[in-house]
C-alpha cells in the first residue's frame, strides 16, 4: 500500500533524536567498507546478508553482532566517516538536532590500538563535518557498557570510572550526558551511583537505559541511585503503577523504541506494547531508533509505526516531535528558538500534505 499524506506528514515533520547509538547506526555499505579497509572477515560479505545476520534470536545475539561492528572501528578516520554518514542520514530525514549514545570504553576494552585522544578526534572532525554540510547538530551520550563493570556477579567499576572520565574530558565537543547501557540483567543500576555522582557534579546529564531487559526495579534503581533525568527505554514500567503515576506526576521522559523492542523479544507484537497506554496515561513518551539498520528500521518509520500500529494523528506527531525536542539537554534559549521554527513547520507541512489552511 503507498504511504498516505499523513504518513508523508510525518516524514517530512522536523524531528529531535535522543536514543540512537552511533555504533549501532553503522548503514550496512559503510559495514562492509569498513571491513575491507581493515581486512577483517564478517559473516556475510553484502548487504542482505548482513540483514540476515541481524535477524536476533536472543539480547546476546544482538550484543554479540554489536561487538562485531564496534570491532571494525580502528582509526580516527572511521570514527569520522560514521559520524558524517549519521549526520547525512539525520538531514535526510529531518532530525535536526539528535544526541547520540556512544560507547568509547568498548573500543578500547578490545584492544585495538586506540586512545581516548584518537576516539574523540574522529568524532569530533565527523560531528563538525556533519554540522558543516548537513546543517545537523550532534551531542553525544556516552555510555558506561555495564555488564563490563562486574566480574562474576561482582561490581568492579572497571568500565565506570574510564568511562566518567572521557565523558568529563570532552564536554567541549558535545558531550551533554552520561549513559548506562547494555545487558540489565545481573547488572542493576545501583551500583553505578558514584559514577553518576560524578557525572552530575561535573555538569553532565543522567540519561541512563532501564526498564528494557529488566523489569521495574531497573528503573526505581535508575531514578533513585542515578538521578535519572530520562529513561531510556524504560517500557516495562509499566508493569507496576505506582511508578507509572511516578513518572507521569514528574513527567519524566522515556525514550522508547517500538521496533526495537519486537526485534529484541521485549514484546511479541505492536499489540501488546504499552506505547499507546502510556501516551494515553499522560506519559512523557518520545520515540526513537535505537539501532536503526540493525532493526532494519529509521526514525521516520518509527512515525509510521505511530501512525500504523498506534492511531496517532497529525496533532500526536507533532508533539511527540516537540516531546523530543524540549526534552533534550539543549540550552533554554536553542530549545525556544527550535521550537519556533517547528511549530512554523508543522503549519507549512499540514497545508502541503494535509490540506489544511487553504
Amino acid at each position: 500500500m503507498p504511504p498516505s499524506p499523513l504518513h508523508h506528514f510525518a516524514a517530512a515533520l522536523p524531528k529531535v533524536e535522543l536514543h540512537v547509538h552511533l555504533e549501532g547506526a553503522i548503514l550496512p555499505a559503510t559495514v562492509l567498507e569498513l571491513a575491507r579497509r581493515h581486512a577483517l572477515p564478517l559473516p556475510a560479505q553484502d548487504e542482505a546478508g548482513l540483514r540476515q545476520w541481524y535477524r536476533f534470536t536472543n539480547f546476546r545475539h544482538f550484543i554479540d553482532v554489536y561487538l562485531a561492528l564496534q570491532n571494525l572501528l580502528r582509526t580516527p578516520e572511521d570514527f569520522d566517516l560514521i559520524t558524517y554518514d549519521f549526520g547525512r542520514e539525520m538531514a535526510r530525514q529531518h532530525i535536526h538536532y539528535a544526541e547520540v549514545t556512544f560507547t568509547p570504553f568498548t573500543h578500547l576494552w578490545q584492544d585495538k590500538g586506540l586512545t581516548p585522544d584518537d576516539i574523540i578526534a574522529g568524532l569530533e572532525a565527523g560531528r563538525q563535518r556533519a554540522q558543516t554540510e548537513f546543517g545537523v547538530a550532534i551531542a553525544w551520550v556516552i555510555d558506561i557498557p555495564r555488564n563490563l563493570s562486574f566480574r562474576d556477579g561482582v561490581y568492579t567499576g572497571a568500565a565506570s570510572d574510564p568511562t566518567v572520565e572521557m565523558a568529563l574530558a570532552w564536554r567541549d565537543r558535545g558531550v551533554v550526558a552520561l549513559g548506562l547501557g547494555g545487558n540489565e540483567v545481573g547488572a542493576p543500576p545501583e551500583p553505578f551511583a558514584h559514577a553518576f555522582a560524578a557525572a552530575r557534579a561535573g555538569g553532565l546529564h543522567s540519561a541512563p537505559h532501564a526498564g528494557e531487559t529488566v523489569g521495574p526495579e531497573s528503573v526505581w534503581g535508575s531514578l533513585r541511585a542515578l538521578g535519572a533525568e530520562r529513561i531510556g527505554h524504560g517500557v516495562r514500567s509499566s508493569e507496576d503503577p505506582a511508578l507509572v503515576a511516578h513518572l507521569i506526576e514528574q513527567q519524566i521522559p522515556l525514550e522508547i523504541n517500538p521496533t526495537s523492542n519486537l526485534c529484541l523479544g521485549v514484546y511479541a507484537d505492536y499489540a501488546a506494547h504499552p506505547l499507546r497506554r502510556l501516551w494515553d496515561l499522560g506519559a512523557y513518551v518520545t520515540v526513537n531508533s535505537d539501532d536503526p539498520p540493525l532493526f532494519n528500521t529509521t526514525l521516520n518509520q518509527e512515525y509510521g509505526v505511530l501512525i500504523d500500529q498506534f492511531g496517532f494523528g497529525p496533532a500526536e506527531l507533532e508533539q511527540i516531535s516537540l516531546n523530543a525536542l524540549r526534552a533534550s539537554f539543549l540550552p533554554p534559549a536553542r530549545k525556544a528558538a527550535l521550537e519556533e521554527d517547528f511549530r512554523r513547520q508543522f503549519a507549512q507541512l499540514r497545508q502541503m500534505f494535509l490540506g489544511e489552511g487553504r
